[in-house]
């Protein structure tokens, strides 16, 4: 991004909200994430007018209403479609896409695994609060094997999506995981994902407090959550419990737990977190983490930077203007064999 289009003056929170109520419902994690949305922005120095959020159906798809950039609500599971042409459009806009796990994961699903395939450089906020709650509860692409819903009362008899898995299936550059609980978290990765040249997606575990409420609860609840989740950082051994005396190791090909200092596991056996690492296999088994026998891991999974689409564009673009013989629509039209109709 040029410096023209970068943040002169200092913004602030306040100068991203807007006066209009926020109509999602109370206890809803949304809130925290506008806040921290709201947080983030002013860190990323980019100037307001050069920010565009989209975003599809659904309540998280409410969010281009809360914020004070400029904004596109688009339509069911089209965002990315959206976002992708606005990003190829003017390359230098910083856009954001605002989805839930109903608008990205099923109608849009197709849309999401293909702007991760061409890494167009946006970033992608995931709601994922593993249910329908726009539409009043009906299960979703993330909803767990046997939750009884609108839709399945009797129990769902699906396997459910990973956001994670299908992030790397995609070739997707960037995948990180926060809860609504930990504006910290949430804020710091947040601007990374900002940073990230690509296409970044952030799973936001995030409460319904209607339809799917404590639907997250084994892995955020206050009691449980240093044992239940692993918050990955670049460079850093992957340790976690209440007393930072548990990590991970890779054991016949399988990631596994272990506690540092019994059955002669030091510190130094401890898996190193490497976000940038070409390789995503690693990325991959820590996005497939789940209970009891493992962590949930939390924070930036994978950042891994090639080249983006737009730019690629723009340069086959000027190589073939300089290099075509035909300069207007009349020249193409008076181009090779013509003929006359009389």
């Amino acid at each position: 991004m040029s410096h023209a289009l970068k943040n002169i003056g200092k913004l602030t929170k306040q100068d991203f909200k807007v006066e209009n109520p926020v109509k999602w419902c109370a206890g809803c994690g949304g809130h925290a994430v506008l806040s921290t949305v709201q947080n983030a922005l002013p860190e990323t120095g980019v100037k307001k007018e050069n920010i565009v959020f989209v975003s599809g159906i659904g309540c998280s798809s409410r969010f281009p209403y809360y914020i004070n950039t400029y904004v596109f609500h688009g339509l069911h599971g089209r965002a990315a479609a959206i976002a992708s042409g606005i990003k190829v459009a003017n390359p230098n806009l910083s856009v954001w896409i605002v989805t839930g796990d109903g608008d990205l994961m099923a109608i849009g699903g197709n849309h999401f695994i293909h702007i991760l395939r061409r890494n167009i450089n946006v970033n992608i906020l995931l709601f994922n609060n593993k249910i329908y709650g726009l539409t009043k509860g009906q299960y979703s692409p993330t909803t767990p094997m046997g939750s009884v819903t609108k839709t399945s009362p009797d129990g769902t008899i699906e396997n459910p999506f990973k956001p994670g898995e299908l992030a790397m299936g995609s070739q997707g550059s960037f995948f990180a995981r926060v809860v609504d609980t930990e504006p910290k978290m949430m804020k710091e990765v947040f601007i990374k994902a900002a940073e990230h040249k690509g296409t970044s997606t952030v799973e936001i575990l995030q409460n319904c407090i209607i339809f799917a409420n404590q639907v997250h609860k084994e892995i955020t609840g206050r009691e449980v959550r240093e044992e239940h989740q692993i918050y990955l950082k670049h460079g850093e051994p992957m340790i976690y419990g209440k007393d930072k005396n548990k990590g991970l190791v890779l054991e016949k090909g399988r990631l596994k737990s272990v506690t540092i200092g019994e059955s002669a596991y030091t510190l130094d056996d401890i898996l190193v977190h490497d976000v940038k690492d070409p390789d995503d296999t690693i990325h991959y088994m820590l996005t497939r983490m789940s209970l009891p026998g493992l962590p949930v891991a939390m924070g930036i999974i994978r950042a891994f930077e090639s080249q983006v689409y737009e730019s690629m564009l723009t340069e086959q673009v000027e190589q073939a203007r300089e290099s075509t013989r035909i300069n207007t629509v009349n020249e193409l039209l008076r181009s090779g064999n013509t003929f006359e109709v009389k």
